[in-house]
C-alpha cells in the first residue's frame, strides 16, 4: 500500500576504491589513509568480488611485529599469524566476502551487518560483480529527509489509501522525525494498520497515534 520501500541501491556509494588480489601490503594500507575507509573490497576480472580485506586484517602484522608467537598461540590463531606474515591482498583478505545486492532493502541490509558484526557491505550483481559499496552511515540517509517530505508520503500513502471517506479529518504532522496522526475516522478497526504503515515509511523515528472513531452502538 505503501510507496516502494527504499533498497540498497538507493543510498549506496557507487564509486567506490578497490584492490586486487595482488595488490601490496603497503599499498593497501595507503588506499584506506587516503581515502579514509576501513575496508576494501579485492575484484579479479571485470570486477568480480573475491573478498574484502580489512584494518583488522592488516593489524596482524603490527601485533606481532616485534614478537614470534608461541606455538600454542599460533595453533589458537592460525588466521591472525598466517596474516601476519603475508604481503598479498589475496593473502590478507577474508575470503568469500560477505556481499549484498543492490535490490535488498535497506532493513536487511542493517540485519546482515549486524549479525556479521561488519561496517559496510560490496553491493554486488546477479554476476558477483561490484556495484557499489554499502555502509553503517549510508543506512542512516533516511532519516535525513525532511519533516514536510515525510508529512506528505504519510498524507498520500497512508491516511488518503485507508480512510478515503475522511482523510480530511486526519491531521498529519512530523517534527524531527516523530509522526503524529490525530483526528477522527470512521472506521476503529483500521487504525493500529495507520500507525504500523506510518511507522514503516522510511525515515520515520516514531509515531504518536491519536486517531479515534465514534464507538459503536
Amino acid at each position: 500500500m505503501t510507496s516502494t520501500p527504499y533498497t540498497v541501491a538507493d543510498v549506496m556509494t557507487s564509486k567506490v576504491i578497490a584492490v586486487t588480489p595482488s595488490t601490496g601490503f603497503k599499498d593497501i594500507a595507503a588506499a584506506m589513509e587516503r581515502w579514509k575507509v576501513t575496508a576494501l573490497p579485492v575484484v579479479e576480472g571485470e570486477g568480480r568480488v573475491v573478498g574484502v580485506v580489512s584494518e583488522a586484517d592488516l593489524l596482524a602484522k603490527e601485533e606481532f611485529h616485534e614478537r614470534n608467537p608461541g606455538l600454542i598461540e599460533q595453533m589458537r590463531r592460525l588466521g591472525d599469524t598466517a596474516k601476519a606474515g603475508s604481503t598479498r591482498a589475496e593473502e590478507l583478505m577474508t575470503t568469500p566476502a560477505v556481499t549484498i545486492r543492490p535490490d535488498a532493502t535497506l532493513p536487511r541490509a542493517a540485519r546482515l551487518m549486524a549479525h556479521r558484526h561488519i561496517k559496510r557491505l560490496p553491493v554486488v550483481d546477479a554476476d558477483g560483480t561490484l556495484q557499489g559499496i554499502v555502509s553503517r552511515t549510508d543506512l542512516l540517509k533516511v532519516f535525513l529527509r525532511s519533516d514536510e517530505e515525510l508529512a506528505a508520503e504519510i498524507r498520500h500513502d497512508v491516511v488518503e489509501r485507508l480512510f478515503p471517506l475522511s482523510h480530511e479529518a486526519v491531521g498529519v504532522t512530523v517534527s524531527q522525525g516523530i509522526a503524529a496522526l490525530t483526528g477522527e475516522v470512521c472506521d476503529r478497526d483500521v487504525i493500529p494498520m495507520a500507525e504500523h504503515l506510518t511507522r514503516s515509511v522510511e525515515g520515520i523515528v516514531d509515531v504518536r497515534c491519536r486517531l479515534q472513531a465514534p464507538a459503536a452502538a
